[in-house]
């Protein structure tokens, strides 16, 4: 069992507690992801929300810990956050909730999809004078489907120095689940919502690795109706939803058993797609 040092002991009694045996007991990490972990008043909440998820899952053959390495967390933001002058973040509201519980009292911006042409050469121009900045996002990392692309490109043509920390990224964990082929695929992200999406599509058709979507929830069902006309409906798909979080879930099956799936359950949360390619 490796948990965080002040965990293992009541993770142990508590799993003892509600009987569950040892053989059955199933671990695994979960990088830091800001909108998941929930920090507000107890950065230990999370370790105790799992313990009670597990005990309610004693029926299930097997009790699946989800736990965040608050040591990793802590590490960054005492070694990054609090040393840089400028901390860009996705939305100020939820990154604030963040930096008010490690006491980081750093200067912060909104950094989002809607400013971020008009703030990149302001905060190139900062860098070049001697500044420090940080790029956080809500969830996921910065640049995937998320604001970043933008600043990066323009430090890389300044020659300014870009250093990425890995964490979560909702496509790989989703890919890995599917059970679908993933030596070589395709990141799609979020196709385009009306102006090119059919066109894209049609692309894709021929396509023979496995390609990944983001999607949102109550777009789900007719994104997969769509897969379903123009890669063909018993192509082999899988859906994520909430990856490394509480109601985590992928469903697998052809597009015709993932369409009837979701008009029978309303899906929630943030979704990856995964299909396969055509067959060569």
């Amino acid at each position: 069992l490796e948990a965080v040092r002040e965990s293992d002991a009541i993770l142990r009694e508590e799993f003892e507690k509600a009987g569950l045996d040892k053989k059955v007991w199933q671990y695994f990490t979960v990088v830091p992801d800001f909108k998941s972990v929930g920090v507000k008043n107890n950065a230990r909440c999370f370790d105790y929300m799992v313990i009670i998820r597990a005990i309610n899952t004693v029926d299930a053959m097997s009790a699946t810990i989800e736990r965040v390495d608050w040591d990793v967390l802590e590490r960054i933001t005492d070694r990054i956050l609090k040393e840089v002058d400028l901390i860009l973040a996705e939305d100020t509201r939820t990154s604030g909730i963040l930096l008010k519980h490690f006491e980081i009292k750093n200067a912060m911006q909104s950094h989002h999809k809607f400013n971020e042409h008009k703030t990149v050469e302001s905060v190139v121009n900062r860098i070049k004078g001697g500044e420090t900045v940080a790029l956080i996002s809500d969830a996921g990392t910065p640049g995937i489907s998320d604001p970043g692309f933008l600043v990066v490109r323009e430090c890389v043509r300044n020659g300014i120095e870009v250093q990425c920390l890995p964490g979560a990224t909702a496509f790989v964990p989703a890919l890995v689940a599917s059970g679908l082929p993933n030596e070589k695929f395709c990141f799609e992200g979020f196709l385009p919502q009306k102006k090119g999406r059919m066109t894209r599509l049609k692309a894709l058709a021929e396509e023979c690795r496995t390609m990944v979507f983001y999607e949102s929830p109550h777009r789900l069902v007719k994104a997969l109706t769509q897969f379903a006309e123009h890669f063909g409906a018993e192509r082999q798909a899988s859906v994520s939803r909430e990856i490394s979080k509480m109601h985590e879930e992928t469903v697998r099956g052809t597009l015709t058993e993932l369409i009837e799936h979701f008009t029978a359950n309303e899906p929630r949360g943030e979704i990856v797609i995964v299909v396969t390619g055509i067959d060569d």
